[in-house]
């Protein structure tokens, strides 16, 4: 889910856990202050329902039916190895054959989001009993149970969603969005591309397309565990055990928080079913609230849309304490190697309520 893996926090470092502190900026209409219906809330890490072309824009009684990801890094190795079969190497060539594969690709997706919209919509009230037989989504109260949900689900969202954009800069340009303002114009252009078809799908089919930036926990590492043994290991794209997700700058990229929200916030407002933007703080954020405060400003005047920040949390393997360590355990005293005395041990642990 993160876009900035743990560095690891002195000695502790491999007892270090993370945690997320998320906010959503919301813009609110006075009309709409006194319901949190018009509120946009997130899902998980990054989803997010609220435009509707089909009934009111609200986020309660509606959800995201289906989501299909695209592996950019896949289009850009291909378009790079035409380009070179036609003896078309430049740049340029290559991103003109990628963004003509995004297009054939985005194509394939809506539908093929069509199609299982189809399969969703000929199910009955009965097959969703919960759902829409307890009036969970938006007009299910109106349905009787031998019903279909056609008139229900067309409520919901239909998520076009895509994995790697900064290792598909890499292969096309040989430098990623982080490292070239030029890249990252190119890389902002294939984001609006999506969003564009997107949205043209949405006023052609009458139905809520969308574009996510992809949550690919598990997907980042299988698309390039495929690709790298289809292509061999390119350097920059097929060599890491992951494709970064959606269009966050690498982790291996050494960028300042505030450099880092500035390369992301822009690709919040196309992806309007969804995004999140990381940034990572080492030590202990209470001892600095003024820090915490910069970075949530600065996130929302930059046009994040849901930001969270990482900070570090330790754990003491042997007393078990959870929370901020430096040099001392704050709780048994010991030190990092150090042990501690049984009978110090089972004081902690009655005091924990532990056996």
């Amino acid at each position: 889910m993160s876009s900035v893996r743990p560095s690891g926090l002195k000695w502790w470092g491999s007892r270090t856990k993370y945690r997320d502190r998320d906010i959503v900026w919301t813009a609110w209409r006075h009309a709409e202050c006194a319901s949190s219906e018009h509120a946009k809330h997130n899902q998980g890490c990054r989803t997010r329902v609220m435009a509707n072309i089909n009934g009111p824009s609200t986020t309660s009684g509606r959800g995201n039916l289906s989501f299909t990801t695209i592996n950019l890094p896949r289009l850009a190795i291909e378009a790079s190895n035409e380009a070179h079969d036609s003896y078309e190497a430049a740049s340029a060539a290559v991103y003109e054959r990628f963004m003509h594969k995004l297009d054939e690709t985005l194509d394939l997706v809506i539908g093929q989001l069509l199609e299982r919209f189809e399969i969703q919509a000929e199910r009955h009230v009965y097959n969703y009993p919960f759902l829409m037989g307890q009036g969970v989504w938006m007009d299910s109260d109106k349905l009787k149970r031998e019903d279909t949900v056609r008139d229900v689900i067309k409520h919901g969202t239909l998520g076009i969603g895509f994995i790697g954009l900064a290792e598909a800069m890499k292969a096309i340009f040989g430098r990623n969005h982080a490292e070239s303002k030029e890249v990252w114009d190119h890389a902002y252009k294939v984001v609006e591309r999506i969003r564009n078809l997107s949205d043209q799908a949405t006023k052609a089919y009458h139905l809520n397309f969308s574009v996510i930036a992809t949550p690919a926990e598990g997907l980042s590492g299988r698309f390039v565990r495929i690709d790298r043994k289809e292509f061999g290991e390119i350097e920059g794209v097929t060599d890491r055990p992951y494709y970064t997700n959606s269009f966050h700058v690498p982790v291996y990229e050494q960028v300042g928080v505030f450099r880092k929200i500035d390369l992301e916030a822009p690709f919040h407002a196309l992806c309007n079913g969804g995004h999140i933007t990381y940034v990572e703080l080492d030590g202990d954020v209470s001892k600095n609230p003024e820090a915490f405060e910069e970075i949530i400003t600065y996130m929302r005047h930059a046009g994040i849309g849901y930001g969270s920040i990482n900070h570090a949390v330790d754990y003491d393997p042997v007393c078990g304490y959870t929370g901020i360590i430096n040099d001392v355990c704050p709780r048994c005293g010991r030190r990092e190697g150090e042990g501690i005395e049984l009978s110090r041990l089972e004081e902690l642990r009655r005091q924990n309520g532990g056996k």
